[in-house]
């Protein structure tokens, strides 16, 4: 048995676990440590793939550990640190949700404030999505939809802000609960939507051909430099403008 064929899964499963660390953090409200190991599971998502279509080893396995790995590091650890970002909001986030065996469990059910669940909404989201990118077989040059990882990567960006850019403008409009919950139900929408988006997939290196992509990467890099991790919403608002406005080129 080739060992070769392996690799590619090896890789998928470091995503899955570098995910399930950044859960134990994002739940001990260590939110950069999460970002880091959520960041590094995107990296070695980037890499499942690619290795597998070098290595000529792509196979039905792999396409499902690939979505349940996604799950966790795209899904669950970003509706965890919105639940979390919705508590602070709200002034809930010292609220004990531990039980004890001397606890009822019924009535710390009663007690926990019930908005922050929302937040959970992204995890159900990235679920669906995962499950009907894995039916779809039209989604080989361009996406149906918001990825997940791109998704994930503007909910990170926010407790980052608050951790090293300490706007108090930015601060306030992150730190508002409504915007949060406006925030989850838009990212369930557009996770989910029919809304054509290129990939950054280049078939040569002609400008003419990859036009829009090009003028992405260097407006990423732009905003990047001027903005630090605010520019990450808003390189994921201009992903999908530019694909709605190149919607006749995508397909």
């Amino acid at each position: 048995m080739s060992f070769k064929r392996h690799i590619p899964n090896i890789v998928t499963l470091l995503n899955l676990f570098s995910g399930c660390i950044a859960v134990v953090f994002a739940v001990y409200g260590n939110f950069v440590a999460s970002a880091f190991f959520v960041f590094l599971g995107i990296f070695f998502d980037f890499f499942d793939g690619l290795l597998a279509r070098k290595l000529n080893v792509q196979s039905p396995l792999g396409i499902q550990l690939d979505s349940l790995a996604d799950l966790v590091t795209s899904g669950v650890v970003p509706g965890v640190i919105m639940f979390k970002l919705i508590s602070d909001s709200l002034g809930t986030s010292n609220f004990n949700y531990a039980v004890d065996w001397s606890s009822s469990v019924f009535s710390t059910i009663v007690e926990m404030p019930l908005l922050p669940l929302i937040g959970l909404l992204i995890a159900l989201a990235s679920a669906y999505r995962l499950a009907k990118f894995n039916l779809d077989e039209d989604q080989q040059t361009y996406f149906k939809g918001l990825p997940v990882p791109a998704n994930t990567l503007v909910i990170m960006a926010f407790p980052l802000i608050l951790e090293y850019q300490n706007s108090d403008l930015m601060n306030s409009i992150i730190l508002n609960t409504w915007f949060l919950v406006g925030v989850t139900f838009l990212s369930c929408y557009l996770l989910n939507s029919n809304i054509k988006l290129f990939a950054l997939k280049f078939k040569n290196w002609s400008f003419k051909a990859n036009a829009v992509r090009y003028i992405f990467l260097i407006l990423s890099v732009v905003l990047l430099v001027v903005l630090q991790f605010a520019a990450i919403p808003l390189i994921i608002a201009m992903y999908i403008i530019l694909s709605i406005l190149d919607r006749k080129n995508i397909h």
